[in-house]
């Protein structure tokens, strides 16, 4: 029997595997079958984080945090403080006006390197045309710059509206990017997924907002699901941008935005 990586075949799928006895099939079938679309709630937006989920990581973070934060201890410190990770748009939030020019001038210059190195993740395309196929809308919310935003539209051709920069404030972990990109869409944020590779900034957020969250942990850092705290456990798990695709369609309604609803 063939198994999804971190997903369990709904019933009918272990059914048609032959997991259960043949003279049962049929009627089971129709009534597992029967009970699973029931469940299915609709699914009519999907809302991305950019780097480390569109995006290949290709920022050195440490390195742009040691510098920004003055050295090896003050980053350490920060680790420390935030509970083994940095929100370093948080940090400097309360600096004075020379040192947050300086630390943002720091973070510049790395987001440029990585715009020079920019490439799209494996799955990205393939997912995406698999939500314009069955006119499911998809937005995208990042902490990088409106200008790295823009490139990625024109590098990669595909347009995510809208896509919110950290011009937008609050931004992530604060549930209001993904609160206005459900206002625009005029979709509820319980029929929303938002799609991100950081607990703390893409769960979080989402959580937050109502909808549903999965998280890409490509390289399992995150460890097993159920290691995961309740409190930014996301509702899925997957290592790759395929894994989402399978998601959506195992366990959402995909239903379309009508016309009269649409905006854009």
């Amino acid at each position: 029997m063939l198994l999804l990586p971190r997903l369990l075949l709904p019933a009918h799928r272990l059914l048609a595997a032959g997991a259960l006895p043949c003279r049962r099939r049929p009627l089971l079938a129709r009534r597992m079958a029967s009970a699973a679309a029931r469940h299915r709630g609709p699914l009519r937006g999907v809302v991305f984080d950019m780097d480390g989920t569109l995006t290949v990581p290709v920022i050195d973070f440490p390195a742009m945090y040691r510098e920004v934060l003055g050295g090896d201890a003050a980053y350490a410190a920060a680790r420390e403080a935030g509970g083994g990770s940095v929100d370093i748009l948080h940090c400097i939030e309360s600096w004075g006006p020379d040192e947050q020019r300086r630390a943002y001038e720091a973070i510049a210059r790395f987001e440029r390197d990585g715009l020079d190195r920019l490439q799209i993740m494996p799955g990205a395309s393939e997912l995406c045309g698999f939500l314009d196929a069955r006119q499911i809308r998809r937005g995208l919310i990042t902490r990088n710059v409106k200008g790295a935003v823009d490139l990625f539209h024109q590098r990669f051709g595909m347009m995510f509206v809208p896509a919110l920069s950290r011009e937008f404030r609050p931004y992530k972990p604060d549930p209001a990017p993904l609160l206005h990109i459900c206002s625009n869409w005029n979709i509820p944020p319980n029929e929303v997924i938002m799609v991100g590779d950081s607990l703390k900034d893409d769960i979080v957020c989402g959580k937050r907002a109502g909808a549903f969250t999965c998280l890409l942990d490509e390289t399992g850092r995150y460890g097993p699901h159920d290691s995961i705290p309740d409190d930014v456990k996301p509702d899925f798990k997957v290592s790759s941008l395929s894994e989402v695709l399978s998601v959506l369609e195992e366990h959402f309604d995909l239903a379309p935005v009508s016309a009269a609803e649409s905006r854009i």
